[in-house]
């Protein structure tokens, strides 16, 4: 029975974080690609580079997230790296399938606020389940845990941290409108991965007291 109880958990945990890249998945192929909202986090920061630079996203974005999850796997142990690990490869399947299937939600290019609640609505939600269920799907997750394990702070202000500095940044060659936008995506996205976050912790010791 117990055996079965640990299979069955270990199930609903992968479910859960397949579920969560799913979701962020298909908002960042469906909303964000569509209508161009800017990132921060690493992602922000790779395209930054590449507008400067000229190096490649393919060397730079290989190169940070391999250091965020180096790091991530020393502070925060094996069992982040597999499931950030699956997380990655889940993400990366369902991104190709979205793009397969087409874009299934209308262009809201045109209507740039409403692009940015949903895009955030869309990544708050997803990352939440991929980091509550202890995981990673790229570099900016890792990160965001990282600097959350390091300082003390919720996890909310970690990302909301990241995604400032480098949207502050991105004002060198982003106008300020659309940086605007995306501040209001971050902010809400930042705000429902602290809350499904905190969420976790508060169940988990919960079971604990029992």
């Amino acid at each position: 029975m117990k055996k079965f109880n640990i299979r069955k958990d270990t199930i609903k945990h992968y479910s859960i974080l397949l579920l969560g890249v799913a979701i962020l998945a298909f908002g960042l192929f469906n909303v964000h690609s569509q209508s161009n909202i800017t990132e921060g986090g690493v992602l922000g920061m790779i395209l930054l580079l590449k507008h400067w630079t000229g190096i490649s996203p393919g060397i730079t974005g290989i190169c940070l997230d391999s250091l965020c999850y180096f790091i991530g796997f020393k502070l925060l142990g094996k069992e982040f790296l597999k499931n950030a690990l699956i997380a990655s490869v889940g993400f990366s399947f369902f991104y190709n399938i979205f793009e397969h299937i087409g874009f299934v939600i209308p262009d809201l290019s045109s209507i740039p606020l409403l692009a940015a609640i949903v895009g955030g609505l869309f990544v708050g939600v997803g990352v939440g389940l991929v980091v509550r269920m202890g995981g990673a799907s790229g570099g900016d997750d890792a990160l965001a845990l990282i600097i959350a394990q390091l300082s003390g702070c919720n996890i909310s202000k970690a990302y909301f941290a990241t995604d400032f500095v480098v949207l502050l940044l991105s004002l060198s060659y982003i106008p300020v409108q659309k940086i605007f936008y995306s501040l209001i995506t971050v902010t809400l996205s930042s705000y429902i991965i602290g809350r499904i976050h905190k969420d976790n912790k508060k169940d988990n010791k919960e079971v604990a007291t029992c």
